[in-house]
């Protein structure tokens, strides 16, 4: 079954397409587009460029497109982006303005160019589903409530590829299984062991969740992409009366106020030097103080998190780093476990510089009670296999 990941970012377009056989997966070519204005002429192009280079004889040769959407109005899962997907992406345009608009302009070209062919849509939500009310709602009048606004939490893909991954390194295939099935047969109860994991998506855009055998018990992402740690621009947690004021005192409007929290904040806000992670690292040591500032605030940002879960899950037996900066930053991850001998955690230095670039490895000493691992991001794989699960049912 030959399965396309169609990526839609604010300004990009990234692909994956896959030979999906059961469990069995090969991804057959993958590309992508920048500084992207109009979806279309990418999607043909991709189409062009996977006949020219044969991995299709033609695109109603698909069997399915998945679509990583974010955040739709009273619908969240694995489901038919069909009407209903468009509606509720439209419902919650103005939460989620960078995400929302790119999806359901994508989903509607392939339905134009692919009238034939499936179209199936993943939500960053889905792996939420199963949080206790106690973890999603905020301490708002039942008005509020009543327009859906609560905690979902985003970068499910991601998370639920490091529960699943977490379990297969520490044996605990009950725990893979469980993850594995989850969207399919729902959490059920389970029996074993617990087996408890802080998984640490951070990139362009991060998070942080608590994973309990293989569910997520919260997600330091609320109600939209903007909020929990520091984003690249964007501001992440914010007291609400900090907006009120800001447009009194600036003389600025509620619309220009978010037009700042979304564009010039984050990482860019606090080092004034730019919103890339890697820039923001190499200013920061060559001794720019708003630059260790920003470093600084992702790392306390990110060991909050870390702790909130640690404390509601009654301990861990993983820590997971994934995504560019997870990846990649060895100082970053160094930090944040800084301290901690006490609960547990015991970095190996060697170890820790050597995992870089992709590379899944165990950066925890050999004595450390908890294991830290870092494990690449491979969201598209877990849409794929959603996808085909979805098909095939």
């Amino acid at each position: 079954m030959k399965i396309l990941i169609a990526n839609l970012g604010s300004t990009s377009f990234k692909y994956r397409l896959y030979d999906m056989d059961g469990a069995a997966s090969s991804m057959l070519a993958q590309g992508g587009f920048e500084r992207v204005s109009e979806y279309t002429p990418c999607i043909e192009k991709m189409l062009e460029d996977l006949i020219s280079e044969g991995h299709l004889a033609s695109g109603s040769e698909l069997d399915a497109v998945g679509f990583k959407t974010v955040l739709g109005k009273d619908l969240s899962g694995c489901v038919d982006a069909d009407d209903r997907v468009l509606a509720a992406l439209e419902g919650f345009k103005e939460v989620a303005p960078a995400h929302n608009p790119a999806y359901a302009e994508g989903i509607r070209c392939f339905e134009r160019l692919l009238p034939d062919v499936r179209r199936v849509a993943l939500f960053e939500t889905a792996f939420y589903q199963w949080m206790e009310p106690a973890a999603y709602s905020y301490a708002i009048p039942q008005a509020w409530r009543d327009l859906g606004i609560r905690r979902y939490g985003f970068h499910g893909a991601s998370h639920k590829f490091i529960a699943e991954r977490t379990a297969e390194l520490l044996g605990r295939e009950d725990v893979a299984q469980r993850v594995r099935q989850l969207y399919v047969s729902g959490a059920g109860s389970f029996e074993g062991a617990p087996l408890r994991v802080l998984s640490c998506h951070l990139g362009g855009s991060s998070s942080v969740t608590g994973i309990r055998d293989g569910l997520a018990i919260g997600s330091s992402m609320g109600f939209s992409p903007q909020s929990g740690l520091p984003q690249n621009n964007r501001v992440g947690d914010l007291d609400s009366m900090a907006i009120p004021y800001a447009c009194k005192m600036l003389g600025i409007t509620v619309e220009e106020a978010e037009r700042q929290l979304n564009k010039e904040s984050g990482l860019l806000g606090l080092s004034g030097v730019s919103n890339d992670a890697r820039d923001v690292r190499e200013a920061a040591a060559s001794g720019n103080a708003d630059a260790k500032l920003a470093t600084d605030a992702l790392v306390d940002s990110i060991r909050h998190w870390a702790g909130s879960f640690f404390f509601k899950m009654g301990g861990a037996e993983v820590i997971s780093f994934t995504a560019g900066i997870g990846e990649n930053d060895v100082e970053l991850r160094a930090a944040v476990c800084a301290g901690l001998e006490g609960l547990g955690v015991k970095i190996d230095p060697e170890a820790n510089a050597s995992t870089i670039r992709g590379k899944e490895g165990v950066i925890s000493a050999s004595d450390s009670k908890i294991k830290v691992v870092v494990i690449p991001a491979n969201e598209e794989l877990v849409i794929a296999r959603e996808v085909y699960r979805q098909v095939s049912k």
